[in-house]
């Protein structure tokens, strides 16, 4: 099969990512083998490409936003059988018995397996995956529209949780790519007043088309105090803007699995009077299959960009340069 994987992390202009043909992977017990149809391009990706994120093994497969068809089932699937369409998200394995899992908490699992960093990707024409990890995709949602579901929308589902949004409640967003204008519909459809706080003048456009009540730059201060706040741009610098932003009681989610350093913060200016800084780590399948609910509910339109598979390190530089409004998705 054609893949790419990541041979030596490096700033993505250098290219660190090799295209080329890997031996067609095989499942184990209880694992489907998928077709890959279309993949989506997270930022994660890049991190991992560009070292932010160490490989967990060497020449690693990034993607774990994976639309396919299952064209093989290995011993024991009882889930899904050859020819269903499914998808294949970010966490890709839990272990089950540490406390965490025993709670519920599978997220915070002491020895989790992800798909695109422990375990090959989407990035390719074919890939395996835990049938207890993969999910149904709900009918309404093309290949191009579910595939930044499995992360952007997912995680994005996560973190409006975690950003604790009051009934009607003003939430602010800073940074406007793949995962925040797919949670600003949630939001809005949840009754919240949305305002997005980022640099890129299309993003800012996509936001109001979207029904922003307030867009501005990333280090504008919003017209109102904000009940809530979600940082998906990995700018440590805008963590104290943020939090400044925040009206009493309120509450910062911080979306990314990277993050530069964060300045120092002045506790009376930046967290007195009860605000919070919570971070969003990874989600549980039951936090996935409540957002595939939702996002057929809507339903959720996700704005995309289609590279074929054979651009991915293309789709990463314009991701890089802030030039993909949307969600960038590779069509294999």
């Amino acid at each position: 099969m054609r893949a790419w994987w990541v041979r030596e992390p490096a700033p993505i202009e250098s290219g660190p990512l090799v295209w080329g043909e890997r031996p067609d992977p095989q499942p184990g017990v209880r694992e489907l083998l998928v077709r890959v149809r279309t993949c989506g391009v997270c930022r994660t990706d890049l991190h991992l490409a560009e070292g932010d994120l160490a490989p967990r093994r060497p020449n690693v497969v990034p993607g774990h936003e994976a639309v396919g068809v299952v064209s093989e089932t290995g011993e024991g699937c009882v889930r899904f059988r050859r020819g269903d369409r499914v998808g294949v998200a970010w966490l890709g394995g839990t272990c089950g018995s540490c406390g965490f899992c025993r709670r519920g908490d599978e997220n915070l699992c002491l020895s989790p397996v992800f798909t695109g960093w422990d375990r090959d990707g989407g990035y390719a024409e074919q890939l395996t995956v835990s049938e207890d990890f993969a999910y149904a995709i709900p009918p309404r949602f093309s290949d191009e529209q579910a595939a930044p579901l499995l992360c952007s929308g997912i995680i994005g589902y996560r973190a409006l949780k975690r950003a604790a949004v009051p009934e009607g409640g003003r939430l602010g967003i800073y940074g406007f790519g793949g995962s925040a204008h797919l949670t600003a519909q949630m939001a809005r459809h949840q009754g919240a007043q949305v305002y997005v706080m980022t640099r890129s003048e299309s993003a800012r456009a996509l936001a109001r088309e979207l029904g922003a009540v307030f867009v501005g730059d990333a280090y504008d201060s919003p017209p109102s105090p904000l009940d809530s706040a979600i940082l998906f741009a990995p700018v440590g610098d805008l963590v104290p803007v943020a939090l400044k932003a925040l009206d009493r009681g309120g509450t910062l989610a911080i979306a990314g699995i990277h993050l530069s350093d964060i300045p120092p913060l002045n506790y009376s200016a930046d967290l007195f009077y009860e605000r919070q800084l919570r971070s969003v780590t990874a989600n549980t399948r039951a936090d996935g299959e409540e957002f595939w609910s939702l996002a057929a509910e809507i339903p959720l339109a996700p704005t995309t960009t289609v590279y074929p598979l054979a651009q991915a390190d293309r789709a990463l530089r314009d991701l890089a340069g802030s030039r993909v409004t949307g969600a960038a998705v590779l069509k294999v």
